[in-house]
């Protein structure tokens, strides 16, 4: 593991610019939002909440729904509209002395942290230990330290243990788990942990649920910490829709069709995984264990076999806006069987004219 100030890596880039404008005609591996969602149930439900759009937005059912779901008090969530608004609400509203971001991850707390003036340490891990957590890397002194679980991109799952091992007094240890719901039993969550100091952990429903353009994720953290956001958030920051969403998302019938597609979702991981094993002659490594809906690759020629997918009509994420990675880099979201076996006969083809 090593540290790095910051680089020219594009923080702002994410997977949907690769599916904008004429992407829109590819097959979608770069953004990892689970395939056919929302389901209907949730579309109606959605749908039957816009009678009452004439009234200003009411968290307060939606709120309750997500502290029963995790087991904590009402006054350890808060509704944000998606994860990244939590990000920026976490860089506008905490006094930062030394923040450390361990990388590769999700960019946007690191460029939501440098918006709101706060300078950045980098602690990036490793290809060599497998893009696995060593605490003792992190900084002793840094006051907040962000972390995903399992991490975007790598799709590596660290132990809990491990991670509120980076717990100290004066400490806010925030912890992305906005693809945890993907993992089956959500193995290593810290979600509803009240006994780690410091500790804030940030959820997403647009991944599982499909709900990317209607943004909603939510904040488990100590009273406090979540005072000092709700304040910092603007009056009715999420949507009567998005509320809606998330008290449907918290039931008993979502939570249990969303285990059932983080099963799925490893079984499709493994078939994926599977056959790209079949290009190791080429050059091609996995990550591996991965435990996320998504997988890393490295492989020669990386560039042009991106390019070469799309002409083939692939759209796949390129590594080298992440800090720690580099061209050589891609990152493919799981998809079911057929789609994966078509992918790799594109994927074939794809290294074959790399080589030219």
């Amino acid at each position: 593991m090593r540290t790095e100030p910051a680089g020219s890596h594009d923080l702002r880039h994410h997977g949907d610019a690769e599916v904008r404008d004429d992407g829109a005609r590819l097959t979608d591996l770069a953004v990892n939002v689970r395939a056919d969602t929302p389901p209907a149930w949730l579309r109606e439900r959605i749908a039957g909440s816009l009678a009452g759009l004439a009234a200003y937005p009411d968290g307060r059912a939606a709120r309750s729904a997500v502290a029963a779901r995790h087991g904590v008090a009402v006054e350890r969530v808060l509704l944000t509209a998606g994860a990244a608004e939590a990000f920026v609400l976490l860089a506008r509203a905490l006094t930062v002395r030394h923040a450390v971001v361990v990388h590769p991850q999700f960019t946007e707390p690191e460029a939501a942290l440098r918006d709101a003036g706060h300078p950045v340490e980098r602690v990036l891990l490793r290809e060599e230990d497998g893009f696995r957590l060593d605490p003792a890397a992190v900084p002793e002194d840094a006051d907040l330290v962000v972390v995903g679980n399992p991490t975007n991109p790598t799709s590596v799952l660290h132990p809990a243990a491990s991670i509120a091992g980076l717990a100290r007094p004066g400490r806010t240890l925030v912890v992305d788990e906005a693809f945890l719901d993907a993992v089956p039993g959500e193995r290593e969550a810290l979600a509803g942990r009240t006994d780690v100091p410091g500790l804030v952990v940030l959820r997403s429903l647009t991944k599982t649920w499909g709900l990317a353009g209607l943004r909603i994720g939510y904040v488990l953290a100590d009273p406090e910490t979540i005072a000092a956001l709700e304040r910092a958030q603007p009056l009715w920051p999420v949507s009567t829709p998005a509320l809606a969403a998330a008290q449907a998302c918290m039931e008993p019938r979502a939570l249990a069709e969303a285990a059932h597609a983080a099963h799925r979702v490893a079984t499709d991981r493994a078939h994926l995984v599977a056959g790209l094993r079949e290009f190791a002659p080429d050059g091609l490594r996995v990550v591996e264990p991965a435990e996320g809906p998504f997988v890393l690759v490295r492989l020669p020629r990386a560039t042009a076999v991106r390019r070469h997918l799309r002409d083939l009509g692939w759209a796949v994420r390129r590594g080298d806006t992440f800090p720690g990675l580099d061209e050589g880099w891609l990152r493919l979201a799981v998809r079911d069987r057929p789609t994966v076996n078509r992918f790799l006969q594109a994927l074939d083809q794809a290294v074959t004219l790399a080589r030219g």
